[in-house]
């Protein structure tokens, strides 16, 4: 699951492979700026298709994507 997370967010962010690098302590928002609120929208869409989750609106905040461990965190939590 890891992998493919890593994998939406090169493409959403259109980072060109910039994400293989990127570890589960890699801060996200505010350190990545490709990372925007469009950004999270398009990752949180691309995320719910490929995982086949809902995530509802006050499941987001800041804290889901602290960093890349945090946003992995928070779609096996919805895998459950």
């Amino acid at each position: 699951m890891f992998k493919e997370v890593i994998a939406i967010l090169d493409d959403v962010l259109s980072l060109q492979g910039r994400a293989a690098s990127m570890t589960a302590e890699t801060p996200l928002l505010g350190a990545v700026p490709e990372l925007d609120s469009m950004a999270v929208v398009g990752i949180i869409g691309a995320l719910e298709e490929r995982f086949e989750i809902v995530f509802d609106d006050d499941e987001i905040d800041g804290q889901t994507f602290a960093t890349v461990g945090s946003l992995v965190d928070a779609v096996a939590g919805k895998l459950g």
